[in-house]
Parts: structure tokens; C-alpha cells; sequence
């Protein structure tokens, strides 16, 4: 049972295109490698965040302790005023002005005291989202090492879109460009996943994601395709005269193949004048 399953893994292995493959493992090795980078840079900063810490409780201890003096001087002098206010009224006035002046001092040192604090706070804040970012990428690497094959994982989403289940082919599709944004039928994946969503109506997102071919995939096999789409939807929009710029564009830039010719078709139907210039 066990040599028919790796028959069968081979057979798979050889017979779909290693471009997708070569891609996931490249992924992969770029995510491990940011891994380790966010890991040395966790250890630089934990260490740079010990040495400061250090540094900010020593201030602490000297402001805590400064503080602490000021305090008992100036109990002291209040009671000193108190008690020689009737005999020395004008070295109770001194007295007043020192205690003013101690009391300006203590203000200063809590205002120094709220600084390192929100020192202290804003490195906790990014060791915290260090810690996170590393976790993500983690979790990430964990996903793709337990994702399907990328050659698996496309032709099942194809499979249920053709079968018109498009909510499972829409998750697949997503799940494909998650794990495999830079493989070739990456692009395609973007496709498939507006087309789903123009026929569900939702004519906003297919349009992003028409877009997000025509921009990171201009000369895949899907962008004359996604260009004519995008008309259509933008149309559907109510966004009649960029829609029609659109079918202009797939004409101009596809004149010979069959998205060229369904759009002078429409164009044809929606605007008779435009259509017979681009001929």
C-alpha cells in the first residue's frame, strides 16, 4: 500500500510543472530566512533593551532618591517657618522663597520622571511587536509547510470553479495566493478569484482584483482577459465612460486576439461611434 502511494507521489511529482513547486520552496526559504533575521533582530534588541533598562532604573533609583531628600528638607523647613514665623517674619519670607524653589525642582524631576517612563513604556511597545511579528512569521511557516502543493492546491480551486462551486473555489484561491503569491499561476489565481466574484455581482472587488493582474502578472496569460473583464464590471458600476476606455485598451494593446473582438462588439452594442473608431 505504502509503494502504491509513492508511485503515485512520483507520478504526480514529474507530471505537473515545477515552476509552481520552485516557487513555493523559494517562498519558503525566503520566509525561514526573514524568520532568522527577525530572530537576530529580537537578540540585538533584547540585549540593547537590557542595557537601557539598566540605564533608566539607575535613573529611577537617583530621581526616587533626590525626591525622597526633597521632601524631608523641605518638612523640615516648613517647620522651621512654622515655628519662627512670630520671632523672624523676614527670614520666614527666605524660607518661603527657598520652599517655592524646592518645590519648582520637584515639579521638573516629575516631569523627568514621566519621560522615562514613556521611555520605558515605548521599548516595551516594541520588543511586544518584535515578539509578534517574529510569532506571525512562525505561524506563517507553520501554514505553508502544512499547505497542499501549490500544482494540488490550484487544480482543486480550478476544479470546484468549473464546477460551480465558487465559495469553495473562492477560498481555494485565496488560500493559493496566500501561500504562492509569486508563482506563475499566481495570476491566474487573481483571476479565477474575480471572475467569482463578478458573477457573484460584487463588481468592486473584481475589479481590485482584475487589477492586481493586470499590475503584478501584464504579461501573463490572463491579461487580456482580466483588462476585458475589468470594462464589464466598470460598466456594470455605473462607470460607463471608464468602462469604455477599458474595451479601448484591450483593443489597443491585444488587437489581434479574441478579448479584442468581444470588445469592439460591446462597444459596438454600448457606444456605435467609439466602436467604428476602433476599428
Amino acid at each position: 500500500m505504502k509503494s502504491d502511494r509513492f508511485a503515485l507521489v512520483l507520478t504526480l511529482f514529474f507530471g505537473v510543472s515545477l515552476v509552481p513547486a520552485y516557487g513555493a520552496n523559494k517562498d519558503i526559504i525566503e520566509l525561514q530566512t526573514q524568520v532568522q533575521q527577525l530572530q537576530q533582530q529580537m537578540t540585538q534588541m533584547k540585549q540593547s533593551f537590557d542595557e537601557r533598562m539598566g540605564v533608566v532604573k539607575n535613573l529611577l533609583d537617583l530621581n526616587v532618591t533626590a525626591v525622597s531628600k526633597m521632601s524631608a528638607i523641605i518638612g523640615e523647613l516648613q517647620a522651621s517657618i512654622n515655628k519662627q514665623q512670630e520671632e523672624r517674619s523676614g527670614q520666614g519670607d527666605q524660607l518661603s522663597g527657598q520652599i517655592q524653589a524646592l518645590n519648582d525642582t520637584m515639579d521638573e524631576l516629575k516631569v523627568r520622571l514621566a519621560k522615562v517612563s514613556k521611555q520605558i513604556d515605548d521599548m516595551q511597545a516594541a520588543q511586544q511587536s518584535m515578539a509578534t511579528q517574529q510569532q506571525q512569521a512562525q505561524q506563517q511557516q507553520q501554514a505553508i509547510a502544512q499547505a497542499p502543493p501549490p500544482d494540488v492546491l490550484y487544480q482543486n480551486a480550478l476544479r470546484d470553479y468549473n464546477g460551480g462551486n465558487g465559495q469553495l473555489a473562492t477560498q481555494e484561491f485565496s488560500d493559493y495566493i496566500k501561500f504562492y503569491p509569486n508563482t506563475d499561476l499566481a495570476g491566474n489565481a487573481y483571476f479565477y478569484l474575480a471572475e467569482t466574484q463578478f458573477k457573484a455581482g460584487d463588481y468592486e472587488k473584481a475589479v481590485a482584483n482584475y487589477d492586481l493582474v493586470l499590475q503584478n502578472f501584464p504579461s501573463g496569460n490572463k491579461a487580456a482577459s482580466a483588462e476585458l473583464k475589468k470594462g464589464y464590471a466598470l460598466w456594470e458600476l455605473g462607470k460607463k465612460d471608464d468602462g469604455i476606455q477599458e474595451l479601448k485598451r484591450v483593443i489597443q494593446r491585444y488587437p489581434r486576439t479574441n478579448e479584442a473582438a468581444q470588445a469592439r462588439e460591446r462597444l459596438r452594442k454600448i457606444a456605435p461611434t467609439t466602436a467604428q473608431r476602433s476599428r
